[in-house]
């Protein structure tokens, strides 16, 4: 019998869960909070930050794993291929690419070599450093280091910075927050395999998010893009540049992007699955698992690609998106083939981004006209 740790229990972790406990893998799950929907699906658990690196190492050694993973959580993967390392497990990157991914300044800075599709920004670290600063608005503020758009702030001014400034640092561990020239474009996601530095599968969705929130929210993933071909063969020129300039070379990566003027640039990287169950939305689209693929790659040497059979109809994977602290409504679709609530009716919703919280998703498909 394979055991499987998997870092985090929350909604993210929910799809690997599954997975693993439907091919009769052990699974460890591991979180700082022990009252998660994905803790009663795990055969044992165990009360650790996931960021603790020696508590986690430990826990595997005690049971023997075969795989420590996560998906949909930025803050695990450096742990994830910390461990890995130093433990002989499997793992896709290295642990110096994890730290530099989940560090966003860090990640611009790499990402700066690029000719096209590079984000300019400023590191701030406290508010005395804005008067050596000539920044021309509007700018994103983000903590360095956090995710699922938490501190993340539109300012248009100094005033503003010095406003939400504490708002932004209380979620950096890192105690760094980054200004990034806001993009006025349309957004899309680009979710990418690798197999030994070469691209095996590459697809890019459209990504739309609530216009009234800061920080890209997301409400709706869309199949197939609306971009022209030509936009999309110069994100996919963009993606391999990136990933070379990061040295990763195995495994699923998702890129979120803006596009302004037909001009794809990056706005995060992150070398896992993400967190909104594309692999779920594609696998209907195209018959492409990309769930799949990444377990059976860590755990046999090599994945498995789909015919990647594209379907005529729109596929849209859609949000069920609540005001925190109101009581969950569950949104129905007659032409839903996929639905799952994160939360049971009339619970009260959590704060995580502070504006509009994800508590389930539809997926249906629309035919084309």
């Amino acid at each position: 019998m394979k055991k499987v740790m998997i870092l985090g229990t929350g909604n993210a972790q929910i799809d690997a869960i599954e997975y693993c406990k439907a091919r009769n893998y052990k699974v460890y799950g591991c979180s700082y909070i022990d009252t998660e929907c994905g803790v009663s699906l795990c055969d044992e658990f165990r009360k650790i930050n996931i960021t603790d690196i020696e508590s986690v190492s430990a826990y595997a050694r005690e049971k023997q794993v075969d795989l420590i993973y996560s998906v949909g959580s930025d803050i695990a993967m450096p742990t994830v291929n910390r461990v890995s390392e130093e433990l002989g497990l499997p793992h896709f990157i290295s642990s110096q690419t994890a730290e530099i991914c989940n560090k966003k300044h860090e990640m611009r800075l790499c990402l700066s070599k690029l000719e096209e599709g590079s984000v300019n920004f400023n590191i701030l670290e406290k508010l005395e450093d804005l008067d050596k600063m000539d920044i021309q608005f509007p700018k994103m503020m983000k903590p360095a280091d956090s995710q699922g758009q938490r501190g993340v702030v539109k300012v248009n001014s100094k005033e503003e910075i010095v406003k939400f400034f504490n708002r932004s640092m209380e979620y950096s561990r890192c105690r760094k927050v980054i200004l990034e020239d806001f993009l006025d474009g349309s957004e899309i996601s680009i979710n990418t395999y690798l197999l030994n530095g070469k691209v095996i599968f590459f697809l890019v969705s459209d990504r739309i998010s609530f216009s009234e929130y800061p920080g890209g929210i997301i409400k709706e993933h869309v199949l197939p893009t609306h971009f022209s071909d030509e936009v999309v063969q110069r994100c996919k020129v963009l993606v391999k540049n990136a990933l070379n300039i990061l040295n990763i070379l195995n495994g699923p990566v998702y890129f979120q992007m803006k596009v302004v003027n037909n001009v794809p640039y990056i706005i995060e990287i992150t070398p896992r699955l993400d967190g909104c169950h594309m692999w779920r939305l594609i696998k209907y689209y195209c018959n492409v698992d990309l769930l799949d693929m990444s377990f059976y790659h860590l755990l046999n040497g090599a994945p498995i690609c789909g015919s990647s059979n594209k379907q005529k109809e729109k596929y849209i994977l859609k949000f069920m998106c609540q005001e925190p602290g109101s009581r969950f409504k569950k949104v129905t679709d007659e032409n839903a083939i996929f639905s799952k609530c994160y939360y049971k009716a009339e619970e009260e919703i959590k704060h995580i981004n502070g504006y509009m919280e994800k508590c389930g998703y539809i997926i249906k498909s629309v035919s084309e006209q």
